[in-house]
């Protein structure tokens, strides 16, 4: 598909709504030489079948910083990180969802600008979705050069209406009707069918499949002028994500769909595999990652520094790339993330995500010991007093940052770590560590200490970090005004992502050993001891889901993972209501002293179980009762 007949996309997706979606339209697109387009016109000519196609690709959201004012959306939302914003400009998006200000009519996670497709999920999915249905249905008879051509654009077509579902189903849950024909205006309404979570993702599989089987669909894109277009690796990532979902607590309505889940994701993870994908397990850039100033730990750790270098660097398109973890990645960049979403100081502008306690608590020792006693890792329900792993011999609450996986260095700014940059502002005497310096380029200690004037602790500076800590998985090295690296685009599948999910369906299919290589394979990569021996079922349920946390942190994963995991009528108390942060004091001899507070007084209210799913927008959920008479609308909205 040659992307530069996007020029083509607006005026025909414009056509497909006035056309199919209001009532007033009595094919005025046919009336009148005004230079649009019927859906028969579009489908006579193989330009403009190609320019439709590209339409089907304008809903896929670019994730990552991109949700509204420049933040990181599920990330800030879940046990993860917490928002600066939230309190710089409480009335927006974070402040709202913290404050659990939130109606079917008025959501904060979704009533926002869509910039680049976050956010106005239920239109602009659907809107997708119509337009590869439209397409299925039309590229069979439709003028097009080449055979080849068509079966790989239906292929795309039916693998992009898998994605936009699957995006729904995560969102909203099972309150989807199923779309394999494009819907008319005039269609009676009243018998459609408000099918299972399974069925859903039956559905999702099923165009999946069609995708599969489609032989001029290649596995991996190799030309970089088609470097966004949709592959069969990503069918057999969805397939592996979804089927996961459909056996969690939350979806299976009952029914034990595990085994399934764990032949599925063999399946795929085998062809992944036997299709070229692998874990990224080097450092291909060391005058970067491996330099004196990138430090990445303590001192240098290249285990560290290649996990790092992994997610500041974006895909390759040839059949010499150095990537092959990455499955399928955004098509829109991040921008000059240094500047909004990792060391507000740097810039002086605002730091946006700040991970928390709970998230520094999950990363182990390097001997493979967690913190945290993983069945119950607080003593109280604000998470103040930790239940500290008596296995582990390592850690010490008083010296808390040593010692540590490597990917905790590779994703955490963490008091007295280190950052060269171009900072834009000069040293004063009540820092210190870094006093004196002056504006430019230099090595700086991050101190977050209470009263450090540049990155210190918060509660209300845009610039300054809530929780003690600063987000560095994604921020280049030594990225800043005088190298302006911008954050890689969003890797929206990765292989690293279904091992782990091969691993989940194995452990709780009761296939041990399976589960066990899968999460040691994640393991040995960043060099991570392997897992203990001998653990029952449920230990080692619970060491996959806690693998998933830290080798997935920050990618939006843990969001939907809390509520998946959920049973259907509980809450996210334990996970959402309560969050942390490291209250540092630094003592007159230069030692410091660690505190655990609550990064703010009052709970968050956003961990009632109606914020499980998002709501059914008010209209559309009123429009389905008077249509169907059955109640489409998710609990509590």
């Amino acid at each position: 598909m040659n992307l530069s007949l996007r020029k083509y996309v607006y005026r025909i997706t414009l056509a497909c709504i006035l056309c199919g979606g209001f009532s007033s339209c009595n094919k005025p697109l046919e009336m009148a030489p005004d230079g649009y387009f019927s859906i028969d016109d579009v489908f006579q000519d193989n330009l403009k079948v190609a320019a439709f196609l590209n339409s089907c690709y304008d809903q896929i959201p670019a994730k990552g910083t991109r949700y509204f004012f420049w933040m990181r959306g599920p990330v800030v939302w879940s046990d993860e990180a917490w928002d600066t914003d939230a309190e710089s400009e409480p009335t927006l998006m974070s402040g709202r969802v913290y404050n659990g200000d939130a109606s079917a009519n008025n959501h904060p996670m979704t009533d926002v600008s869509a910039e680049v497709g976050n956010g106005d999920y239920w239109n602009r999915y659907w809107a997708g979705i119509r337009n590869c249905a439209v397409f299925i249905k039309n590229i069979d008879d439709a003028v097009v050069n080449s055979e080849t051509n068509r079966r790989r654009w239906k292929a795309e077509a039916h693998l992009l209406r898998a994605y936009y579902y699957h995006e729904l189903l995560k969102w909203y849950g099972a309150i989807l009707p199923i779309m394999r024909e494009p819907i008319e205006f005039d269609v009676d309404f009243s018998d459609t069918q408000k099918p299972t979570y399974y069925e859903l993702v039956k559905f999702i599989i099923e165009d999946c499949d069609a995708a599969l089987t489609t032989e001029e669909l290649p596995w991996t894109i190799t030309d970089q002028g088609e470097q966004h277009r949709i592959t069969k690796a990503v069918a057999e990532a969805i397939k592996s994500k979804m089927i996961l979902f459909a056996a969690s607590a939350q979806n299976n309505g009952g029914e034990n769909y595990w085994e399934q889940a764990y032949e599925i994701n063999k399946k795929s993870l085998a062809n992944l595999r036997n299709n070229g994908y692998q874990l990224y397990d080097k450092v291909n850039y060391p005058q970067t990652y491996l330099s004196d100033r990138s430090y990445i730990g303590p001192q240098v750790d290249e285990k560290a520094s290649l996990y790092n270098e992994y997610f500041t660097q974006g895909m390759q398109f040839s059949g010499t790339r150095v990537d092959k973890e990455t499955i399928w990645q955004s098509r829109d960049g991040q921008g000059n993330i240094w500047n909004i979403d990792g060391i507000g100081a740097q810039d002086g502008y605002k730091t946006g995500t700040c991970p928390t306690q709970e998230m520094v608590d999950a990363y182990e020792t390097v001997d493979g010991e967690p913190i945290l006693d993983l069945a119950n890792p607080y003593l109280d329900e604000k998470h103040l007093q930790p239940n500290y792993n008596k296995d582990n011999t390592t850690y010490d609450p008083n010296d808390p940052y040593a010692n540590r996986d490597p990917r905790f260095y590779a994703s955490i700014y963490y008091n007295g770590s280190k950052r060269y940059a171009f900072w834009n502002f000069a040293e004063v005497a009540e820092s210190p560590e870094n006093f004196p310096a002056g504006i430019g380029a230099r090595a700086r200690i991050i101190a977050t200490y209470a009263g450090e004037p540049q990155t210190g602790i918060s509660r209300t500076a845009r610039k300054g970090t809530r929780t003690g800590y600063y987000q560095r998985k994604f921020l280049h090295p030594t990225a800043g005004t005088n190298n302006t690296v911008a954050g890689a685009n969003t890797k929206l599948f990765r292989l690293g992502e279904v091992i782990l999910n091969f691993a989940e369906a194995a452990a709780q299919a009761g296939h041990l050993q399976e589960a066990a290589a899968a999460v040691n394979e994640i393991r040995d990569r960043v060099g991570m001891p392997a897992i203990p021996l001998g653990l029952d079922q449920e230990e080692m349920i619970m060491r996959v889901k806690h693998e998933r946390r830290v080798e997935l942190a920050f990618e939006e994963n843990r969001f939907f993972d809390v509520r998946r995991w959920a049973k259907p009528n509980e809450s996210l108390e334990k996970t959402d209501k309560w969050l942390t942060a490291m209250n540092i004091t630094r003592n007159a001899d230069g030692t410091y002293t660690y505190n655990r507070r609550v990064v703010r007084d009052v709970e968050r209210r956003n961990y009632a179980n109606r914020f499980i799913w998002l709501p059914m927008p008010l209209a559309e959920a009123n429009r389905m009762n008077s249509i169907t008479g059955e109640n489409w609308q998710n609990p509590g909205w």
